[in-house]
């Protein structure tokens, strides 16, 4: 230490003392102050005035609402986490989260913590916290609608997109007729039940289905296009019709709500005929990261609340002039995309699982608390199912849609989720639903949103696109070993491409490869996945080119990738999943024992392609890859007789690959197959193949290899017994081996 910092740490040291010495005396007098001044004054614990002092603390409002969005948002992704492993749109889990800490459960089963943790005086806060990420939702609702869809078959789908308004429309006016008496609060007119009941039933979630969409790879297909373009022209439809069903509730009448519709319609032409334009020249001059600074999102977010109180001040909802904000936002998806990252996070992460929770708390399950208030609810459920699903499925029927696709839009129209609980929510604040019939419609929500995902599996089974067993003869018959590349960055396609192009192509298959990549989302913001997969996927074709391979491209949104990837590898019959893993440190082939375990490697989600996949299975550990020349293979046991195939394959496809062959248990003295695969492949590569024994091998010399071959049995077994020789691995496949369909022919062709 320089004489310098010495000076330094004695002048803060000398400093720390003096003026503690000081502070403690002037304590000490003050205390006898204290003493004369108060003789009344009783010592308390230390322990006693802390825990008085937490008690007052976490009464005060800012800790009790920090309270509550903590355990919102813990319960929420609790739920989203548990109804996405099932395949459900996250929505689900976090609306019942909602009714979970309601009082239909946690409020019933503990009421005395849930009237301090959800006070009736301290709902007002987490209500306008709602209320902004709401507002911020649906501007990103708006500018997440691509309106060049609607262009190819604007005819069609605007015809599909009303037919599934304007039938459960009146359905739903019809069903009030008959509930109104029950279910109507004392002021409410009939007129405005009735248009609310029906607008419920109108009501199609377009960020879901997008999401749905998405997640099943159909968002260009046939079904894919006219199901997102009816589901924005709905959404479009309803959030102006709800406009007007507003104003006619507020004023009671049809006509005295000419006023504030007339209002409303010079507000939308001047968004779309003035605001719109401006906001297009902002944004051909402000489309980059670059330049979009702190202004330039300050006037996006001025434009955003300023639209949403001019609707709050003609007597319609804000959340409608939000929505026609995210409108009039350039049509530019780079634009787009940067800004609705900007306020995603917020907005959908923190405060719109308080506007479920909400919801939920306001959702008294309880109160149906009798047969004829349940069949009222099924009731309610039917009428909204086949209302939706009638009108979008025959209309789309009509228009010559095969029945596949035609069934498929009418389930997709008929998902709700979060816009139906926006519609539920202003007609109960408006005080013209009651509580009854608003956990019934909230139910209803729910319960049609579920039904989408395991519908559409069904349709797909009884409708198959294609006969999977012709597909597979004629594949078999051509030699075709198809191969999915799961990456999770588009970048990292670059090395599995270089290791299946050695490992998996043969010289009597045709090696088919598609490079899967799916993005972590979320059921709420659909983002414009096909721009971005143009983008993502340059390098990784480009690296094909190359490396002479053609390959498909796949993207897809889901929020369960491993579950994902299974989906496609099961569904779509690949012989074999190439996915990779592991650390990948930049530099040198110098590692240390901290940053590499072995044993942790294959973690739960590997283990779940390992233990779900139909077909083999092979984990790449991309340790500074380069490219596969000199290659070690462990041999554990007999089962591991196939990786001498592959060795023979690596030897065809590089002529630059040597092998060494580390014999761990002395198979190829005691294994009659093992012996007679080595000899023939020895014979056949005298040059490039040598065998070592377990005893005259060395763990550091492993790291002297550019690549390694081992079994998934052979490795589970060395990573918890032998995890000294595996921390000096270099780039390794992890090969688990199931029977595929012709996989075995195609281990055999050399």
């Amino acid at each position: 230490m320089g004489v310098k910092k010495i000076k330094v740490w004695l002048y803060y040291i000398c400093m720390l003392l003096f003026f503690g010495v000081l502070t403690y005396f002037l304590i000490n007098k003050g205390w006898q102050i204290e003493k004369q001044v108060d003789n009344t004054h009783c010592a308390t614990s230390g322990l006693d005035m802390f825990m008085n002092s937490l008690i007052v603390h976490i009464g005060e409002p800012v800790a009790l609402l920090l309270l509550q969005i903590i355990s919102i948002l813990v319960v929420s992704r609790i739920f989203s986490y548990i109804f996405a492993r099932f395949g459900q749109p996250t929505v689900i889990g976090e609306i019942l989260a909602g009714i979970v800490l309601g009082p239909s459960l946690f409020g019933c089963f503990f009421p005395h913590a849930f009237n301090f943790l959800f006070a009736t005086n301290s709902l007002g806060n987490i209500n306008i916290l709602s209320q902004i990420g709401l507002i911020l939702f649906m501007f990103t609702i708006g500018m997440d609608l691509n309106l060049r869809v609607l262009k190819g078959k604007m005819s069609e789908t605007y015809v599909i997109s009303h037919s599934g308004i304007v039938i459960p429309f009146f359905l739903g006016m019809f069903l009030a007729y008959f509930i109104y008496r029950e279910f109507a609060t004392g002021h409410t007119t009939f007129l405005s039940f009735a248009l609310f009941i029906g607008t419920s039933m109108s009501v199609t979630a377009f960020p879901v289905l997008a999401r749905i969409i998405q997640e099943k790879g159909k968002t260009t297909s046939n079904l894919g296009t006219i199901s997102l373009a009816s589901a924005a022209i709905d959404d479009v439809t309803a959030w102006c019709l709800l406009a007007a069903v507003i104003a006619i509730a507020k004023t009671g009448s049809l006509t005295g709500s000419l006023y504030t519709i007339g209002m409303a319609v010079v507000y939308i032409a001047i968004m779309l005929f003035v605001i719109k334009p401006f906001m297009k020249r902002l944004g051909d001059i402000y489309k980059t990261r670059e330049v979009i600074n702190k202004s330039v999102v300050a006037f996006v977010f001025l434009i955003l609340l300023c639209s949403a109180l001019v609707t709050q001040l003609i007597g319609i909802h804000p959340l409608f002039g939000a929505f026609l904000a995210g409108v009039v936002m350039p049509p530019l998806p780079n634009f787009r995309k940067l800004i609705i990252e900007k306020i995603e996070d917020v907005s959908v992460t923190l405060l719109l699982p308080l506007f479920f929770v909400f919801t939920g708390l306001r959702t008294q399950i309880g109160l149906l608390d009798t047969p004829h208030l349940w069949w009222v609810c099924v009731f309610v459920i039917l009428i909204a199912t086949v209302g939706k699903f009638a009108g979008c499925a025959f209309s789309a029927r009509f228009f010559g849609e095969s029945w596949r696709d035609s069934l498929s839009i009418g389930v997709l129209m008929n998902t709700r989720g979060l816009m139906e609980l926006i519609v539920l929510n202003i007609g109960y604040e408006m005080g013209i639903l009651s509580p009854a019939i608003f956990a019934i419609l909230v139910i209803m929500a729910l319960v049609t949103t579920f039904m989408t995902t395991p519908i559409l599996s069904l349709i797909e089974k009884v409708f198959p696109e294609r006969n999977i067993k012709e597909e597979l003869q004629i594949r078999k018959s051509l030699g075709i070993f198809k191969a999915l590349v799961a990456c999770g960055n588009p970048e990292n396609g670059k090395p599995l491409l270089n290791v299946a192009k050695t490992v998996l192509e043969g010289s009597k298959n045709s090696l088919s490869v598609t490079v899967l990549h799916i993005t972590a989302g979320t059921d709420i913001n659909p983002i414009h996945g096909e721009e971005f997969s143009v983008d993502s996927f340059k390098g990784v074709k480009a690296e094909a080119e190359n490396l002479k391979i053609p390959i498909q491209t796949e993207y897809k949104v889901t929020d369960n990738i491993e579950h994902g990837i299974v989906h496609i590898v099961n569904g779509e019959n690949y012989d074999f999943l190439l996915v990779g893993v592991g650390v990948r440190l930049p530099g040198t082939f110098v590692y240390r024992k901290d940053f590499f375990y072995p044993g942790s490697l294959i973690k739960d989600k590997t283990r779940y392609f390992i233990e779900n996949s139909k077909s083999s299975v092979g984990v790449f550990v991309n340790r500074n890859f380069v490219k596969i020349t000199s290659t070690v293979i462990l041999l554990h046991s007999a089962k591991d007789l196939f990786l001498l195939r592959y060795a023979r394959r690596l030897l065809h496809n590089n002529i630059d690959v040597t092998i060494n062959i580390v014999d761990l248990s002395h198979l190829i003295k005691i294994d009659d197959e093992m012996i007679k695969s080595f000899t023939e492949l020895k014979d056949e590569f005298p040059h490039s193949v040598k065998l070592s024994n377990y005893a005259n091998f060395s763990a550091p010399s492993l790291s002297d290899y550019s690549f390694m071959l081992i079994s998934y049995q052979a490795w589970n077994i060395l990573s918890v017994s032998n995890t000294k020789e595996l921390e000096y691995i270099p780039s390794t496949l992890i090969i688990n081996k199931k029977r595929s369909r012709f996989h075995d022919d195609l281990e055999k062709e050399f």
